[in-house]
């Protein structure tokens, strides 16, 4: 970094998992054909009059309770004026000074705000195939106009692309347990805009700031951030100076390009909506959003280490993917280790599962995992064996013990039939026996590898290795 530092702060869109759009009946849809999801409030026609969606200030007050936010008692809408080809009626209706939650935090980074408001329309820019006269063009869908908005505004707080990412991945998934949005960036319920900028390390004067625009995905937000600090480091070694504007950043070529110089709120030209009153949410609003907070993935972590012993990272993981933590404490109940259990769900079960799926989906049931683990413990079989009986678990279901016994899969026990097989195995190696009794130890690998696959994985490796060092004589 060049003795810089960077700091970083994000504002993310929440599109709500609301029926009905902010401001009007209209239904919510994605994929549906073109402006077919609009009215006269959301086209902004005249003498349209807006009405709350009260579900939408419900989840509101849900993530403002779940992140520790102070709720506003009185929070006003406002309208944010611009003119742009996606907005219809010219401004956005938004909280500005008085939005519904101040404060809070999501893991180690602190809340700003958050504030209701609604989408804008969706721009589609037709590129060289939609060319007009031998301009460009772009096309307007307004059934995204007036979808319901949370927009999250943390604290600069963040100070590297890495942990911008780690921290979205953890607001995603505590959003979606929330239940307040379905989270798809694909679908562009989850939109991210960066504010970068980088000081001098050690001082605490922030430098000044760019903001990158609508990133949808984790790795576009890391791209993005990264070559921003790269530009920005630049520009200051090279004893230029940072202006304060809007970027786009093209994932496709790593570039980045200016959209605008960055706007201050008296651009907007902000004040209160006339048409709708102040927001006072009731005591009994405020309790209906408390009866419906879950344990949250933070929370969720915390307890896997502290109750269940788990590592960071596996309590981590459980706790941000919640069917592998619900799968995980059923596993855990029926078995005297949770740490082993973590471990065949973690390191065996998922690598044969697809990617991103159910465990309590698949052919192999919480308590079928756990006593396979057992069984491992307890010395009736190898772990090698045990993943030949996972593999068969995996492909068509069954008992651990009965696979084990059908199959012949048991540990080896003590009745010389190891010790004989090693002796085979020497036998047939000389040139490998003979390099280990010279002093090369690691050639004793190429004689294990034939005794274990002549035990079908019955063997315990440790027991290999010391009738291998004691017929050799090393």
């Amino acid at each position: 970094m060049s003795g810089y530092e960077p700091v970083i702060g994000l504002e993310i869109h929440v599109q709500l998992s609301t029926r009905t759009k902010m401001f009007c009946s209209c239904a919510l849809s994605f994929g549906e054909e073109p402006n077919t999801r609009t009215c006269p409030v959301c086209l902004g026609l005249p003498g349209a009059l807006p009405v709350l969606n009260a579900r939408a200030v419900h989840f509101g007050l849900v993530m403002g309770l779940a992140f520790g936010c102070e709720l506003a008692p009185r929070s006003i809408f406002h309208r944010k004026n611009y003119f742009y080809p996606d907005n219809p009626k010219a401004y956005q209706i938004s909280q500005y000074d008085v939005p519904l939650c101040l404060g809070g935090r999501v893991g180690d980074v602190r809340l700003h705000r958050i504030h209701l408001e609604e989408d804008a329309a969706k721009l589609i820019h037709l590129g060289e195939s939609g060319r007009i006269h031998g301009s460009s063009a772009s096309i307007v869908d307004f059934n995204r106009a007036g979808t319901p908005l949370a927009e999250i505004v943390s604290e600069p707080d963040l100070h590297s692309a890495e942990q911008a990412r780690e921290w979205l991945t953890l607001l995603r998934v505590t959003l979606r347990q929330l239940g307040v949005s379905d989270v798809n960036m694909e679908e562009g319920s989850l939109r991210c805009d960066a504010n970068v900028s980088i000081r001098p390390a050690g001082t605490e004067e922030l430098g000044t700031k760019t903001e990158l625009k609508n990133m949808n995905s984790f790795r576009f937000v890391m791209q993005g951030i990264n070559a921003e600090i790269e530009r920005q480091t630049a520009l200051l070694e090279a004893g230029e100076t940072v202006s304060q504007e809007t970027l786009h950043f093209d994932p496709a070529s790593g570039r980045l390009t200016p959209l605008r110089s960055k706007e201050e709120a008296h651009d907007y030209r902000y004040f209160p909506e006339p048409d709708l009153v102040p927001l006072a949410p009731t005591e009994a609003m405020v309790q209906a959003a408390r009866d419906v907070l879950p344990e949250l993935p933070a929370q969720r972590a915390e307890r896997y280490q502290r109750d269940w012993g788990l590592p960071e990272e596996t309590a981590r993981l459980f706790a941000f993917r919640p069917e592998l933590g619900a799968y995980f404490e059923v596993a855990a109940t029926a078995s005297d280790d949770s740490a082993v259990v973590a471990s065949w769900v973690k390191d065996e079960l998922l690598s044969r599962l697809p990617a991103e799926s159910d465990p309590a989906a698949s052919n192999v049931p919480p308590p079928a995992l756990a006593k396979l683990a057992g069984l491992v413990q307890e010395g009736g079989i190898t772990r090698g064996a045990a993943r030949q009986v996972l593999d068969r678990m995996v492909e068509a279901g069954g008992d651990p013990g009965e696979i084990v016994e059908a199959e012949g899969l048991g540990a080896m026990g003590d009745d010389g039939e190891l010790a004989a097989i090693v002796a085979r195995v020497i036998e047939e190696h000389p040139d490998v026996a003979e390099r280990v009794r010279g002093g090369n130890a690691k050639a004793i690998g190429a004689l294990v590898g034939p005794v274990m696959k002549e035990t079908k994985g019955r063997a315990d490796g440790g027991e290999v290795n010391r009738l291998l060092r004691r017929q050799l004589g090393v």
